[in-house]
């Protein structure tokens, strides 16, 4: 009887899980510029986020005014105003589906593709993003790195700082979700 009753809450217990979404309890979006004669980094860590995992749907967002870390105060002040417009576009998101079999119950590191929206400056683009995800002690870790062209988005480089700032952005994603109560 006793082993029934420890499979039947094995059972259980991995059924709730599956039937979990996963948040971000941390989460970080950094991005560099590589350009010619200058190189710009920032980062937020005000990244939200969610996992579905019976259904692979994930979707996460940056609010762009949390960005930080620039090489001077105008610098942040243009990325606000004229590259990412932040009044008129305040985020950057992305809302997708892991194409990948993941096992959400066991522990174990998987590479995977999302197939997804990402929505830059009002732009939103069709991508696939590969990435890793680790799952340990029912905590997803979230890795990523992938380029943004900004010509995909709409946004342009004057030809005065086109030396000063790259045509394509590297962008880097780091998080850490934990099951919602109630998932």
């Amino acid at each position: 009887m006793l082993k029934v009753s420890w499979c039947l809450f094995g059972v259980l217990f991995f059924s709730q899980l599956k039937a979990q979404k996963f948040s971000v309890s941390q989460g970080e979006v950094s991005f560099a510029s590589h350009a010619e004669l200058e190189l710009i980094k920032a980062s937020s860590n005000k990244l939200v986020g969610l996992i579905d995992v019976t259904t692979n749907h994930l979707v996460f967002k940056v609010n762009n005014q949390t960005f930080n870390g620039f090489n001077s105060g105008l610098q942040r002040e243009h990325f606000n105003e004229k590259y990412l417009e932040t009044e008129k576009f305040p985020a950057c998101s992305f809302d997708g589906k892991i194409i990948e079999k993941v096992d959400f119950t066991t522990n174990g590191m998987y590479e995977v593709r999302v197939k997804g929206e990402l929505d830059v400056h009002g732009q939103k683009q069709v991508r696939i993003i590969k990435g890793k995800l680790t799952i340990r002690d029912k905590t997803i870790f979230m890795e990523t790195t992938f380029l943004v062209p900004l010509a995909d988005h709409n946004i342009s480089i004057p030809k005065i700082v086109s030396q000063k700032i790259a045509t394509e952005i590297e962008v880097i994603v780091t998080a850490t979700l934990l099951p919602v109560n109630g998932g």
